[in-house]
């Protein structure tokens, strides 16, 4: 939620696809079994996961499905959607050569931030590669002909007939919604939040009239880091006008936003600010810490705003100005 945010199309309340509370004790992400381990033995992988890997294929090196493994294994939060943000860094290699061909920077910096589906229209395997892959994990890649896109391959002296490997390095997995546990609230007046399946929050605004001081409520509190403003903060947000009960602004139809403190209107940073990486918030702001008495992209003057926010992750703090 930026302080002037560009204001979307209005939703009505049905259109957010709501299907009722989410429930606790979500199944848990399994790592599905390596397809054909004969093709991952044809490939070592070796090396400090801080750096680029040291790879030895057996060349010439063709595969004919898309094979995986881990070759270290993460602890951190897995890969469980396409929209997931994470920050990955991967080598290629030649099938034909066994030679790199291309890869990131391995700059340690974690600022690539990019959804999964990004990385999906490069390398369309990796949809099937990193599901339940977990932060902190090397994964081994055997691409078939066809699983480079095609300019990329290109690029990297790949032909159309060429086999590939990867190795991925998963540097920093943010969640894909607050994964936090339940909390209970009381407050009658205030509103109600249900949440689709992918965790998108419905907003469900009371009648009568909005209370006059910022009023916070954990929904859902998680056990990661805690939101101190000193770094960026990654967050999904719906935001909605109490008087007619309008969405005027999400980040759920596209990727997550990375705020600070200091940029977002003072409700809204009073509601994130002490909170921890998982939870879920919901906070009514009234006039004098959200816009005040000026219309703002679409926002009327004087308006009471609730926001549903789920947190994320944290970013790195940005690198100072030179």
């Amino acid at each position: 939620m930026r302080k002037i945010p560009a204001a979307l199309a209005v939703l009505t309340l049905a259109v957010v696809g709501l299907t009722g509370c989410s429930m606790p004790g979500a199944a848990e992400c399994t790592r599905p079994a390596v397809p054909d381990q004969d093709v991952i033995d044809l490939i070592a992988v070796s090396g400090s996961t801080d750096d680029a890997p040291d790879v030895d294929i057996r060349t010439p090196f063709h595969s004919t499905e898309v094979s995986f493994a881990d070759v270290v294994t993460g602890e951190g939060t897995p890969i469980s959607a396409d929209d997931q943000l994470v920050v990955l860094d991967i080598t290629v290699f030649s099938g034909e050569t066994g030679e790199p061909v291309g890869s990131t920077t391995y700059d340690g910096a974690l600022t690539a931030v990019f959804p999964v589906s990004r990385w999906e229209q490069t390398f369309p395997s990796f949809d099937q590669a990193l599901d339940c892959a977990t932060e902190g994990s090397r994964v081994v890649v055997a691409l078939p002909p066809g699983e480079v896109e095609a300019e990329t391959a290109a690029t990297m002296g790949l032909a159309e007939d060429d086999s590939a490997v990867a190795v991925v390095d998963i540097r920093k997995v943010y969640l894909p919604k607050a994964d936090g546990k339940n909390q209970y609230n009381t407050g009658q007046g205030l509103p109600s939040v249900v949440r689709a399946p992918d965790g998108r929050p419905g907003i469900i605004v009371p009648d009568g009239a909005p209370p006059t001081d910022v009023v916070v409520q954990t929904i859902k509190k998680g056990d990661g880091p805690i939101v101190t403003g000193d770094v960026p903060v990654r967050v999904h947000y719906t935001g909605v006008l109490w008087d007619d009960h309008t969405v005027f602004d999400t980040t759920w139809d596209g990727d997550p936003a990375s705020v600070t403190l200091d940029s977002v209107v003072p409700g809204f940073a009073q509601a994130l600010e002490g909170q921890t990486v998982g939870s879920q918030v919901m906070v009514v702001i009234p006039p004098d810490q959200g816009y005040g008495d000026e219309e703002q992209a679409g926002i009327p003057a004087d308006s009471t705003l609730v926001f549903v926010a789920d947190i994320l992750g944290l970013d790195p703090e940005p690198a100072p100005a030179q």
